[in-house]
């Protein structure tokens, strides 16, 4: 049974910064609520000391910094958007993770998953990036691939 949400994934790229908006237009179309995910990638060399015997900070700690990030990020944006929009009912959360599966099981009941694509100059922007090809692969959802504005496209 399909839960009345949209899910997009952010991750601080001008791609994603144009996914968010279009989710949020999304949402609001559609009147539902938005759930915002971040991907967090962890380093696989967790337990192992480093050469300057320095620890990255805990897994859980990790999670928590990028999920407070995403949650300012989100915010920002929702405050230039118009009364409509910021009336929707909008959660934050961050998961360890590669981002495609992340993403894909975040949005295994939503109506609609919705990423961006990385702007990369008019002929290598043809080709899909990693995540959004394993979103698309993957995903029981509808999947929706946002391109970068144009203003932000770097060639």
């Amino acid at each position: 049974m399909r839960e009345q949400s949209v899910v997009v994934g952010v991750d601080g790229s001008p791609g994603a910064q144009a996914a968010l908006q279009f989710a949020l237009d999304e949402a609001e179309r559609r009147g539902v609520p938005l759930r915002v995910v971040s991907a967090v990638a962890l380093p696989e060399f967790w337990g192992t000391t480093y050469p300057t015997y320095v620890m990255p900070p805990p897994p859980d700690e990790i999670v928590s910094g990028v999920r407070s990030e995403t949650q300012r990020y989100v915010d920002k944006v929702v405050a230039a958007c118009g009364e409509p929009v910021r009336q929707l009912p909008v959660t934050v959360e961050a998961r360890a993770g590669h981002p495609g599966e992340v993403l894909v099981d975040a949005a295994r009941n939503a109506e609609l998953l919705i990423v961006g694509h990385r702007g990369r100059g008019s002929v290598r922007s043809v080709l899909l990036g990693s995540v959004g090809l394993h979103c698309v692969l993957h995903a029981e959802c509808p999947v929706t691939i946002v391109p970068p504005r144009a203003d932000e496209v770097t060639v």
